[in-house]
C-alpha cells in the first residue's frame, strides 16, 4: 500500500513494469539488464523500481536518458531532496516517488525493503526480475506471487 507520494502521481495509471534484481548478480546478467533498461528507454515504458542496488542504479542511469516516466519506489519514508540527476525529469511530470512509508522511517533495513518490494509487486502491471539469488530474499517473496514474472537471467 502507498502512504506517501511526491511528484506526478498520474504515472500510476500508466502500465507499470517493476524492474527488481538481487543485490549479488552474475556477470551475464549485467549486459541483459542494461540492454533490457535500454529497450523500455526507446519503447517509452514506465518502469517502477527502488533503483537500490548498483545494478538498479545503473538501470535508472540508462533510463534517465530517455523521456519515458519512471517510478521510484523507496524503502524508506519520503527524501527531503531530489538527487540532481532527477530533478530535470521531475519538472518535464516524468518521475514519481512512492514509498508505503511516513517520513519518520529514516533507514532502509532488508524489512523495509521487502515491504517495498511487495508494494512494487502490487502496483505493477508486469514484473521483470534481472537476476534472483537462489537463497536471497527476492527468491522468497516472488516464490508466493501469482502475477507473470519474466525472468532477464536465471
Amino acid at each position: 500500500m502507498i502512504t506517501e507520494t511526491f511528484g506526478n502521481t498520474e504515472l500510476l495509471k500508466l502500465n507499470k513494469i517493476a524492474f527488481l534484481c538481487s543485490r549479488k548478480v552474475s556477470a551475464g546478467a549485467v549486459l541483459k539488464c542494461y540492454d533490457w533498461a535500454i529497450n523500455q528507454r526507446e519503447n517509452d515504458n514506465c518502469v517502477i523500481s527502488g533503483f537500490h542496488s548498483q545494478l538498479e542504479k545503473d538501470v535508472l542511469h540508462y533510463l534517465l536518458k530517455g523521456t519515458q516516466p519512471i517510478i521510484i519506489a523507496l524503502a524508506r519514508g519520503l527524501k527531503r531532496n531530489l538527487e540532481p540527476e532527477l530533478i530535470k525529469p521531475f519538472e518535464q511530470g516524468r518521475i514519481l516517488i512512492i514509498t508505503p512509508y511516513e517520513k519518520n522511517v529514516t533507514r532502509v533495513t532488508e524489512q523495509t525493503a521487502l515491504i517495498r518490494n511487495k508494494m512494487m509487486l502490487d502496483v505493477a502491471d508486469q514484473i521483470v526480475i534481472g537476476f534472483a539469488s537462489k537463497e536471497g530474499q527476492l527468491t522468497t517473496l516472488l516464490a508466493d506471487f501469482t502475477k507473470p514474472i519474466k525472468y532477464l537471467c536465471l
